[in-house]
């Protein structure tokens, strides 16, 4: 089996977490996620959730701790060992898709997000262990 590595900026300010909109790969659907994507060959997954928050949002995120190592057998057939990390941005700045397939940037409470279509199951796990206070360094 493999399984790809995937990371995820779980962005918080002032109760509401920083998500993107993007189409479901499988049926064309609005989702939202946090700011995530693959790691590169050769990439570090310190470097990758940095760039990945960039590409997808347009901020500068620096990662400060690990908030879990979450596995999803996704319903595309595919299995994901996903490394959420929670860190800071500047409060300054207008989150702006730089990826053309971010369809959009929003700050959304969690209960906005679950009334919404997060992307899996795995959105709404890491935010909740962020809210826990899980935080490995």
């Amino acid at each position: 089996m493999t399984v790809a590595v995937t990371v995820a900026a779980v962005i918080e300010q002032g109760g509401r977490f920083l998500v993107v909109e993007e189409l479901d790969s499988l049926d064309g659907g609005r989702v939202l996620n946090q700011p995530a994507g693959h790691v590169e060959l050769g990439e570090s997954v310190v470097a990758a959730v940095a760039r990945e928050a960039f590409e997808e949002a347009g901020v500068q995120f620096v990662p400060t701790a690990v908030i879990g190592i979450y596995h999803l057998a996704a319903r595309n057939g595919h299995d994901y060992l996903r490394i959420a990390f929670s860190g800071q941005v500047s409060d300054h700045h207008t989150p702006t898709p730089q990826d053309k397939d971010i369809l959009a940037c929003y700050w959304l409470t969690r209960a906005e997000i679950e009334q919404a279509r997060p992307r899996s199951g795995l959105v709404l796990r890491c935010i909740d262990d962020y809210l826990s206070g899980q935080r490995l360094p």
